[in-house]
């Protein structure tokens, strides 16, 4: 149980500081890590958690917990909670008043722009880690396709996408 929960610990602190903006950037190697590298899930339970953790509120990185209890009960949810918020907590808070200080400088400017296209690589790289574990195949990467290019033409509430997305899946499942 002790070796479960340091590597539980030795896993999510360093992805820690990755997850700054969002836990999503993280979800590769979440998978990589706890599915592939540890065997703590299969994929199936991976994706029934990662599908759990988008429906409750709060922050996106609650796969992390919910990979910790799988893995180690309540004292795994515990340690790899500790282990994914702790440490860019406690990297916001020192940077957040160097931040402060220089706001609007060439620097911080700089920094913030570089940082977008590295943010959105990382989304998609997690977009694409789901549709591989999901194992959908064409239909699943043709969806995500066409929906990711009707969010990028159009206004269209991401709701009914959703709701596109699981007629199609309905519609074509039962014939597969």
């Amino acid at each position: 149980m002790i070796t479960i929960l340091l590597q539980l610990m030795r896993v999510f602190a360093p992805l820690s500081f990755l997850t700054i903006g969002g836990g999503q950037s993280i979800i590769p190697e979440i998978h990589r890590q706890s599915v592939e590298i540890h065997g703590w899930l299969s994929n199936q339970e991976f994706l029934d958690l990662f599908a759990l953790s988008r429906l409750t509120p709060g922050p996106k990185s609650l796969l992390v917990t919910l990979v910790g209890w799988k893995a180690a009960g309540w004292a795994g949810a515990l340690a790899a909670s500790i282990a994914i918020f702790l440490p860019s907590a406690l990297l916001i808070y020192y940077l957040a008043t160097i931040w402060k200080r220089y706001e609007g400088t060439r620097m911080i400017r700089a920094i913030e722009a570089g940082l977008l296209p590295i943010a959105a690589g990382m989304i998609l790289a997690a977009s694409g880690t789901i549709l591989k574990a999901a194992q959908g195949g064409l239909w699943a990467w043709s969806t995500a396709l066409a929906c990711a290019a009707a969010l990028l033409l159009s206004r269209i509430n991401p709701l009914w996408l959703l709701a596109g997305g699981g007629l199609l899946f309905a519609v074509i499942q039962p014939a597969s």
